[in-house]
């Protein structure tokens, strides 16, 4: 089964980047859709981004178009969240996630596999 395991949170300030990673298990990494979703404290899931399974495609959240990026490298079983831009409202605990189905999405039910998370808090 595919596991998880998300890297690169810290501690910032307002308008800071930030890169996460999420390195993947087994062989069978370029057969999954791959999302990053967040949660803060007190608040629902919230999606991301997410990125098709060859990286051609891509699709985010409006919180977050233009300032994060999705990115993924199939050959090292990893994909990226860059985060420019941070603002306070970026405080959250990131999840990486795989999903099955062909077409990004941002929908969480849709993927099957998660991560532990890694927290990103943005002080102003």
């Amino acid at each position: 089964q595919m596991q998880l395991v998300e890297s690169g949170g810290g501690w910032v300030q307002a308008g800071d980047s930030l890169r996460l990673s999420c390195a993947a298990s087994g062989r069978t990494f370029s057969s999954y859709t791959m999302g990053w979703f967040r949660q803060a404290p007190g608040k629902e899931r919230e999606s991301v981004a997410t990125i098709s399974r060859n990286g051609g495609s891509a699709d985010y959240a409006d919180s977050v178009k233009g300032r994060f990026t999705i990115s993924r490298d199939n050959a090292k079983n990893t994909v990226y969240l860059q985060m420019n831009s941070l603002k306070p409202e970026d405080t959250a605990v990131y999840y990486c996630a795989a999903s099955g189905v062909v077409v990004p999405t941002l929908r969480d039910r849709a993927y099957a596999y998660w991560g532990q998370g890694t927290q990103v808090t943005v002080s102003s």
